[in-house]
């Protein structure tokens, strides 16, 4: 049974990835990481059977990832890792536009280097996996190709570090496609989550759900990718088709 990691599970995206790849009898360890307590996150792993393991950390911190990776291979026992989502993130607003922003600083730390961080840490354990794949969570508002469309959310910061993920994530893909890698980003869509909002367009179960399809459909054609949900009703906007860079 393949084993997980998920950054960023003590809520939102990430709390329902783990409470529905939880329900698959084909998953079998889920290592959820969190940067602090989460009773929603303890509860689900408390249910689990311990199939659901709760990691602390803070992906910002890079001696904490070191030591998180430490802990999800003492617990893999000799196996290796099959799949990591990078999940964790945040987004800061600047409503005086990006020359005025002052957290771009701490958006990259968490948003680009963490991704980094994580990815460098659990390579040597997904190396002995069998699925080899990783997704970073991305988002369409990182596209320059949207830029113009996306102009009036006051969130910059996140808009750059979204982009530079996808660059990283290409970086990646190139440098382990000949070791069997699926390497990609991956917009969920614009969901509602206490990111996203509550006039999102699509549930937290649903982005879940479709998010799910693209992670366990992937093959090695999707190597170094922006892939893009599919939701029924929503057109062009998430018809499955890969995001614009």
């Amino acid at each position: 049974m393949a084993s997980y990691v998920i950054t960023g599970a003590s809520r939102g995206l990430g709390l329902e990835l783990t409470r529905q790849l939880s329900a698959r009898s084909e998953v079998g360890k889920i290592f959820a990481t969190a940067r602090g307590d989460s009773p929603k996150l303890q509860e689900l792993a408390k249910a689990s059977s311990g199939r659901i393991v709760v990691i602390k950390l803070d992906v910002s911190d890079e001696a904490a990832v070191k030591k998180a990776a430490a802990e999800v291979e003492i617990g893999l026992a000799g196996k290796g890792l099959d799949v990591l989502i990078n999940n964790a993130g945040i987004r800061q607003f600047s409503q005086k536009g990006t020359s005025s922003m002052e957290n771009l600083q701490e958006s990259f730390t968490t948003n680009v280097l963490g991704v980094h961080w994580v990815t460098r840490a659990f390579i040597p354990l997904l190396q002995k996996g069998n699925q080899k794949k990783i997704a970073n969570i991305s988002s369409t508002v990182g596209s320059i190709t949207y830029a113009r469309l996306v102009q009036p959310i006051p969130a910059p910061a996140y808009k750059i570090t979204k982009t530079a993920v996808n660059a990283l994530t290409v970086q990646y893909a190139l440098d382990y496609e000949n070791e069997g890698f699926t390497i990609f980003a991956l917009s969920p869509g614009w969901l509602r989550t206490d990111l996203g909002g509550e006039q999102a367009d699509l549930s937290v179960e649903d982005g879940a759900e479709a998010t799910l399809v693209k992670i366990l459909s992937s093959t090695k054609e999707q190597n170094g990718q922006f892939l893009n949900i599919k939701a029924e009703g929503w057109g062009e906007k998430y018809d499955g088709s890969n995001a614009p860079w």
